[in-house]
């Protein structure tokens, strides 16, 4: 139970990598400004996530199961908050999919949908009315650069990014109206076990139905390209913790929040052009034209990258 002066703030998806980062970090808050409910579908799985948060489990941390693909258990975990009370929601649970989209059955996208977009819906609609009665909190959702950046071979995950962006983008205005802020954080590549595991399980697999040049350019020329990125570019849970940390106390949070500032070119790219045709055509030549000279220029990139560069990279502002 949250202490006077403490703000009650709800995380969904604990189990590993940046939800349970994000939940420790402010769990061990040395003011002990917050009192955490961390949430996970699978509670078996709390065993990192105890160890990790030490003597604060128990304290300034609770633990609820919590399943964001079902109404129901979405109901039944803020009810069991007392007073259905949350200042701070984040939003963090997903899943991600790569792979050619020959390949991938509408069945599974459909997963993708109801875990990183329709899960978002749910938790915003349930807490909201409280929120907007109290005209106080904070809604965060983590995002990704692929929200606002397509990539290649991650067809179905970057859509459905690119729709939670485009409903909170909506929603922020009329929250605004309520003095209940809503900010996204959007990150590049983060090193998890979750990204590693399923990039070398894509490594292997057949992908039947597919073209033969269609998988030759995913296993020989994507997944390499995307390794190099990862090594060069990729930021820890913990760089993504210290950035939601930032914008949750921050006095007047931004709606976007990059946390790797290496991307804002990629971003920009984007923008300068209103045909679409310059972000295209770049991505494209990067990868199939100029693979050999973008493999030179991560590992360059991955040399300058020092820790205080890094450091740098994880502020929002």
């Amino acid at each position: 139970m949250a202490s006077s002066g403490q703000k009650v703030v709800l995380i969904t998806g604990c189990s590993s990598g940046i939800g349970l980062r994000i939940a420790v970090t402010l769990a061990r808050d040395e003011k002990q400004r917050y009192h955490v409910i961390a949430t996970m579908r699978d509670l078996k799985k709390k065993d990192k996530l105890e160890e990790a948060a030490g003597d604060a489990y128990g304290k300034t941390m609770t633990l609820l199961p919590l399943d964001v693909c079902s109404d129901e258990s979405v109901k039944q975990c803020i009810n069991s908050i007392k007073d259905r009370h949350v200042d701070i929601l984040i939003n963090n649970a997903g899943v991600g999919l790569l792979g050619p989209v020959e390949s991938i059955s509408i069945e599974e996208m459909k997963r993708v949908f109801d875990t990183n977009f329709f899960g978002v819906v749910r938790m915003i609609k349930e807490v909201m009315p409280d929120m907007k009665k109290r005209r106080s909190g904070h809604i965060v959702v983590m995002s990704s650069v692929m929200g606002l950046q397509g990539v290649v071979f991650n067809d179905v995950y970057t859509a459905s990014k690119f729709a939670m962006e485009g409903f909170c983008e909506s929603m922020a205005v009329q929250l605004m109206k309520f003095n209940v802020r809503l900010s996204m954080i959007e990150p590049g590549p983060v090193h998890t076990e979750f990204e590693m595991k399923m990039m070398e399980d894509v490594s292997k697999m057949d992908f039947p139905g597919v073209d033969a040049d269609t998988v030759r350019y995913f296993k020989d020329v994507y997944l390499p390209s995307s390794t190099d990125i990862f090594e060069a570019m990729g930021q820890t849970p913990e760089d993504i913790a210290k950035c939601t940390k930032m914008v949750i106390e921050s006095d007047s949070p931004r709606f976007r929040n990059l946390t790797n500032s290496l991307y804002t070119p990629i971003v920009a790219l984007k923008y300068a052009d209103e045909t679409g045709g310059l972000s295209v055509n770049t991505f494209y030549n990067l990868l199939f034209n100029f693979g050999p000279l973008m493999h030179i220029t991560m590992s360059i990139l991955k040399c300058l990258t020092c820790s205080c560069l890094r450091r740098r990279t994880i502020s929002p502002n």
